[in-house]
């Protein structure tokens, strides 16, 4: 193996194992702080974090034609006003759903966004490929094994989560359309900053902010920010540059498997043994959808 492919795979495991423990901070950040407080100076945070990208990418001016030509302002902040809004979104409910959840069954759940991207894909006559339609009955099962109970009911906070993933998914497809017109870097911080701005208006109308609960949270808001969008993301950047399609897949869906590990050892959360059959389900799911086309084209040309 590559000196570079193992280096990519060690930062995509880091960077799941920061994404995964991030929902231990988020679960943490409620004891003192409303949701939207907690995800308005998070997002702020890690907007601010990757002002220094934004400066590099400024200076650099490379000659490759893969590389966007400059974006207009007016456009920068069009298109991360439409992605800021998906996350504000999607991070708003889980954020809630945190509340009523366990840090373990969110991050299982919000993991099924990438099985949801193909189906919504749908809606762009972008015909799921087989292996998603069975990773998304086999998630589908453990989802039921995970959160409905024997009564068929579904906690609130999986039930606030799951919708979250559709709009993670519906996020996802928007920075598909527009990432090839609008520099990443600026991208990602245009959206961080309108999720910022969203999050701490509705935090000034129905939350109670004071100095004191911020300080209280100042950890998990700082892991949450710092770590999880500004180290994080950069860190995903730079690894899939050189990182196997299927590496990355993997690597990546072991965010689920970090947030319930993290909540068990940081939290006491204890997943029932039928919850763990659930999240093995969603799990295999979660990889086969993302893996079938990578194994049906390596079936195909016989390479390993």
């Amino acid at each position: 193996m590559k000196v570079g492919t193992v280096k990519s795979d060690a930062l995509l495991l880091t960077t799941a194992i920061i994404w995964g423990f991030a929902f231990v901070a988020q679960r943490v950040g409620m004891d003192y702080v409303g949701p939207f407080t907690f995800n308005g100076i998070r997002f702020a945070i890690g907007s601010l974090s990757l002002l220094p990208l934004v400066i590099l990418s400024r200076s650099q001016r490379a000659p490759s034609p893969n590389i966007q030509p400059p974006t207009g302002l007016k456009t920068i902040l069009l298109g991360g006003g439409a992605l800021g809004l998906a996350l504000f979104s999607g991070a708003s409910l889980q954020q809630i759903g945190l509340v009523y959840t366990t840090a373990g069954k969110a991050g299982f759940i919000t993991g099924l966004y990438v099985i949801i991207v193909p189906i919504l894909g749908l809606f762009w006559r972008q015909q799921p490929k087989v292996g998603t339609w069975i990773g998304a009955f086999l998630a589908a099962v453990g989802l039921y094994f995970l959160s409905v109970t024997e009564q068929f009911t579904i906690a609130l906070g999986d039930l606030l989560v799951l919708i979250g993933a559709f709009f993670w998914a519906a996020h996802v497809l928007i920075i598909g359309w527009l990432s090839p017109r609008i520099n990443p870097i600026k991208l990602a911080f245009s959206q961080y900053l309108a999720c910022s701005i969203l999050s701490l208006i509705i935090a000034a109308v129905v939350e109670d902010i004071s100095m004191r609960s911020i300080s209280q949270a100042a950890i998990p808001i700082l892991y949450g920010g710092l770590l999880s969008v500004g180290i994080a993301y950069t860190l995903q950047v730079i690894a899939q540059r050189e990182a196997h399609p299927a590496h990355a897949a993997i690597l990546l869906s072991m965010e689920a498997v970090f947030a319930a590990i993290g909540g068990w050892l940081i939290l006491d959360e204890i997943i029932s043994a039928r919850g763990l059959f659930g999240c093995g389900l969603m799990l295999a799911g979660m990889l086969l959808s993302q893996l079938w086309g990578l194994m049906k084209k390596t079936s195909v040309t016989g390479s390993d």
